[in-house]
């Protein structure tokens, strides 16, 4: 930005930018750049700039002008030099955050030039906290090994430096990459580490809330369900304490009832809809969350996958909602599977789907799957397209009797045989 004359009236211009920014957005962004124009003399105009620079990154973010949002990061690198580095750091964080996630390719690329301009610039509190942001970007991209390697960078200096905030921040990074795929051991090790380094000094709210979610998903992984829900609980209050109307909590809500959802209590979903803390969320998410509780409840298959169905954006896109709701369709179909050959010794394949409503090609496999298992003994008859079922094995005391004798005389013949070669 072009540095020119001081200007008089900065404090009018920004309450006149600030009152005509939803009226007239162009002669808002006009005043808000005639400001950064300025040079400021005090602090008071350095306070004013500040504002006047974050409140033109929000007025872009509203009006969806990504690439006018990267120029200004950019271009308030000239500002940035005059005030100290630590305010630099927030102000270009917020500044990044307000890209909207449908711009998230052009808010990585922003955030790795800064990145390279704060290594040029020596700004090491900056480059780590970007880098940091980067990584966290990369998670919601769905790049998890990229982001898992960066964090292996940025422990190993952070290590040195001993800022345990921020030392944290990373471990939490960590272990989010390494569960998401599916490296459980790491993710864990992640997590503990995280925790440790947390409880070493005053852990911010809004961190630990996020610590408390990443260990309700890890437990939840485990099929510890009422440790996990204790977790979401926490987590969800601390996000909510802070915005209760923030993403994180409705997502630590929506996994408070996969737990009761997971530990077959769906009469626990209702009420916990009903809290007032969970109003301010009510929407798609939670009636799909009670869509599923209600087929839970009346272990329907159909009202399941129509669930899935009209629900499909809010269960099937949390990769965690969609890995445990599919164990939960699989145990239902294995309950109706029981329920409908339960009374019948053998029975068609064929009306066996029609009854769970399920192709034939899946009744058969999970059929086979659960002779295996050993959930009940039988055959599949496929030559004449039946499932022939056996009574449970009864087991004959007679034989446990047998072998406890043949054990008693091998251990009689084993002596006798030590003291036959002791003489000898």
């Amino acid at each position: 930005m072009a540095v020119v004359p001081d200007h008089p009236n900065t404090f009018s211009q920004l309450d006149q930018a600030t009152a005509t920014s939803s009226s007239d957005p162009a002669k808002a962004e006009q005043l808000y750049r005639d400001i950064l124009s300025c040079k400021a003399d005090d602090e008071d105009g350095l306070r004013d700039q500040e504002t006047a620079l974050v409140k033109l990154g929000a007025l872009y973010r509203d009006h969806d002008k990504a690439k006018e949002l990267a120029q200004l990061v950019t271009d308030s690198r000239t500002f940035m030099a005059q005030i100290a580095k630590a305010k630099t750091a927030k102000l270009i964080r917020t500044l990044i955050d307000y890209f909207p996630a449908s711009s998230r390719d052009l808010q990585m690329q922003v955030t790795t030039e800064n990145i390279a301009w704060a290594r040029e610039e020596k700004r090491v509190f900056l480059r780590q906290s970007l880098e940091i942001k980067l990584i966290a970007l990369q998670l919601d991209a769905e790049q998890y090994r990229t982001a898992l390697t960066a964090t292996e960078d940025l422990l190993k200096e952070l290590k040195q430096l001993d800022d345990k905030i921020i030392l944290t921040e990373v471990y939490l990074l960590e272990s989010r990459a390494a569960h998401a795929i599916q490296n459980l051991p790491r993710a864990k090790a992640a997590l503990t580490s995280a925790r440790t380094t947390a409880n070493s000094i005053y852990c911010p709210p809004l961190l630990q809330a996020q610590l408390d979610l990443q260990s309700g998903a890890i437990n939840a992984d485990d099929k510890d369900y009422k440790t996990a829900y204790s977790y979401f609980f926490e987590a969800f209050e601390g996000f909510g304490q802070i915005d209760e109307k923030d993403k994180r909590a409705l997502r630590a809500l929506k996994y408070m009832l996969l737990c009761k959802i997971m530990m077959s209590l769906p009469d626990d979903v209702p009420p916990l809809l009903l809290l007032k803390s969970a109003a301010p969320h009510a929407g798609k998410d939670l009636d799909a969350m009670r869509a599923t509780a209600t087929a839970l409840k009346e272990r329907s298959l159909e009202m399941f996958k129509t669930a899935l169905k009209d629900y499909t954006e809010q269960l099937q896109q949390d990769p965690l909602i969609r890995s445990h709701l599919s164990f939960l369709y699989d145990t239902l179909l294995e309950q109706n599977l029981i329920r409908v050959i339960e009374p019948y010794s053998a029975v068609e394949l064929s009306w066996i789907a029609q009854e769970v409503g399920q192709s034939l090609q899946v009744v058969e496999e999970k059929l086979s799957q659960m002779i295996l298992d050993q959930v009940f003994q039988g055959v599949l008859n496929e030559s004449v397209g039946t499932l022939e079922i056996h009574d449970e094995p009864q087991e004959d005391p007679m034989y446990n009797t047998a072998l406890d004798t043949l054990k008693q005389v091998g251990e009689v013949v084993k002596s006798l045989y030590d003291k036959a070669t002791v003489v000898a």
